[in-house]
C-alpha cells in the first residue's frame, strides 16, 4: 500500500498548491501553540482552507484541552479533521464526536519512552488515528510538535503493529530518511514540516526529494 504524506506547517495558498502539486494527501494547519514553528491565526487558516482542492484533508492542529474549546476553533476554521496535540480527557472524544460527527479526530502520541505504547493503546479505540511525534509535554514550555527531532522508531513500530488505528509518522523526517523510517515502522502516512523547508518556507526540491524517496519505500 503506498504510503500517504501530510505536509503541515502550510501558512499560505502558494504552500498548498505546491504541496497538493507534488502528491500530499493531507495538509496541516498549525494554530496557537505554547512552542514551535508554523503558528498562524485561525482568520488565516479559516481563509486558506477554501482553496484546498477536493479529497485532500485538512487538519488543524490544536493545542487546546478542552471540548468546547476545540469545536470552536474547528467552527472558525472549517478544517475537516482535528489533530489533538496535547492529551485530552476521554470524554472529551465523546463530546466531539457528538458535536462534529463529520470531523475526523487524530490524536497525536509523544513518543518519549516505552511508556508511548500504553497511551496508543489507550486511546486508539476513541480515535480515527494517530500521529507518532517527538515531542515533550512534560516540560515547563510543552514541547508539541515541530522539534525537528527523531524518535525511537522501534516504539513507533511496535504502536502501529498493536493500535488498531492508522498511524502517522512524524518527528525529524527529511529526504535523508524518510524512505528508512518507512521501511523500519510501516506507518499508514508520514508527516513532515520543517524537514522540507528551508528559512521556513517550503522548498520546492525538498519537497520532490522528499516525495521520491516515499515512493521509492
Amino acid at each position: 500500500m503506498k504510503t500517504r504524506v501530510k505536509v503541515c506547517c502550510i501558512k499560505s495558498v502558494e504552500e498548498v498548491e505546491l504541496a497538493v502539486r507534488y502528491g500530499a494527501n493531507a495538509l496541516g494547519f498549525v494554530s496557537a501553540m505554547p512552542s514551535g514553528p508554523g503558528p498562524i491565526s485561525e482568520d488565516k487558516i479559516a481563509s486558506i482552507i477554501p482553496h484546498v482542492p477536493p479529497g485532500i484533508s485538512t487538519f488543524l492542529l490544536t493545542s487546546k484541552q478542552d471540548a468546547s474549546s476545540i469545536i470552536e476553533q474547528q467552527r472558525r476554521t472549517h478544517a475537516d479533521t482535528l489533530q489533538l496535540v496535547d492529551e485530552v480527557a476521554l470524554e472529551t472524544y465523546k463530546t466531539l464526536r457528538s458535536a462534529l460527527p463529520e470531523v475526523s479526530i487524530v490524536q497525536v502520541i509523544h513518543v518519549t519512552g516505552p511508556e508511548a505504547l500504553g497511551r496508543a493503546l489507550a486511546v486508539s479505540p476513541f480515535v480515527d488515528a494517530l500521529l507518532l511525534d517527538s515531542g515533550n509535554p512534560n516540560l515547563a514550555v510543552k514541547e508539541l510538535g515541530g522539534t525537528g527531532r527523531v524518535h525511537d522508531w522501534s516504539i513507533s513500530r511496535t504502536i502501529c503493529e498493536q493500535a488498531g488505528a492508522p498511524v502517522f509518522l512524524a518527528g525529524g523526517l527529511k529526504p535523508e530518511n524518510v524512505a528508512d523510517a518507512i521501511r523500519t515502522v510501516r506507518p499508514y502516512a508520514v508527516d513532515i514540516c520543517s524537514g522540507v523547508r528551508t528559512k521556513g518556507d517550503l522548498d520546492e526540491q525538498k519537497l520532490r526529494d522528499f516525495f521520491s524517496q516515499v515512493a521509492s519505500a
